[in-house]
């Protein structure tokens, strides 16, 4: 496995690998990889010839200065994990590297990008098609892959991969969680002992509201979630949105839409951090 920081360099490496006729697979991260995203890189292993991994912490995506400064950061650990999953190439560039001039773009494809994560974190998806946009254009991949945990960033690069008509295959991959259920995210290194003890309460109410939602309302339903999580002295719900899977929209009674997915963001701890789920109740 080779990493590199400059990105004429891997261009220069994928042009040959390009020559000879070979697939290639782009996982894009942040770094502080977990097995959330080993599995992402072992799928593009398996369907791709090459895959390459971008490792950087997106400045254009965040919208509070302590969340970019806290972000967790080890590319070492990475780098050791990638390379057990079989990665061909890490790109881990300088923020200079990725913008050499301020990316001025703007990027807004409603109504994915302006409910819930685009309401509640204004110039957030924004800053993620800057980023993932660039890296299509640096990589060419022939597939990206994405975790269902960010459920909302797929439906807003599937919109700009349309809107750009890149040549890109989105893959959609499942979410992995630990044993207790809690989603892996590289957030929850950020977690107290104490944080990580009650932040499984997030996937267990959304989990137990399936069942109810069988013979209750949607709105019931929906308290019920918030209700069961903000019970837990450290959790505090910031929105639960039960919504249209495809467009992202809120939706009043079960019938509304056959694909219903329930979006939550929850606030864990008194730093605090910020922890993302979602639950199917129809698809």
């Amino acid at each position: 496995m080779r990493v590199f920081q400059k990105i004429v360099d891997l261009q220069n490496v994928l042009f040959d690998e390009r020559k000879q006729g070979k697939t290639i697979g782009l996982v894009p991260t942040m770094g502080a990889l977990h097995e959330g995203h080993a599995s992402l890189v072992r799928r593009s292993v398996k369907e791709n010839d090459v895959t390459v991994v971008s490792v950087f912490v997106n400045p254009t995506q965040f919208n509070d200065k302590n969340d970019l400064k806290n972000y967790p950061r080890d590319l070492e650990a990475d780098c050791r994990l990638l390379e057990k999953c079989g990665a061909d190439y890490v790109l881990a560039p300088s923020v200079e590297e990725m913008y050499p001039t301020p990316d001025r773009r703007q990027f807004e494809y409603p109504p994915v990008s302006t409910v819930m994560e685009g309401a509640h974190r204004p110039g957030h998806f924004n800053g993620v098609c800057q980023v993932v946009s660039r890296l299509f254009y640096i990589v060419r991949p022939d597939k990206a892959y994405f975790g269902e945990k960010d459920w909302q960033q797929i439906a807003v690069v599937k919109a700009m991969v349309r809107h750009l008509q890149l040549p890109v295959m989105i893959v959609e991959c499942p979410i992995v969680r630990d044993d207790d259920g809690l989603a892996r995210s590289s957030r929850n290194a950020l977690l107290t002992p104490d944080e990580r003890a009650i932040a499984p309460a997030i996937y267990k109410a959304l989990s137990e509201s399936v069942a109810f939602a069988k013979t209750h309302s949607l709105q019931e339903t929906h308290d019920k979630v918030v209700a069961d999580i903000n019970a837990v002295d450290g959790l505090e719900v910031e929105y639960f949105a039960i919504v249209d899977g495809n467009t992202l929209q809120n939706i009043e009674n079960w019938d509304d839409s056959p694909y219903v997915v329930g979006c939550i963001t929850v606030y864990c701890g008194k730093t605090p951090i910020r922890l993302i789920d979602h639950i199917k109740y129809k698809e």
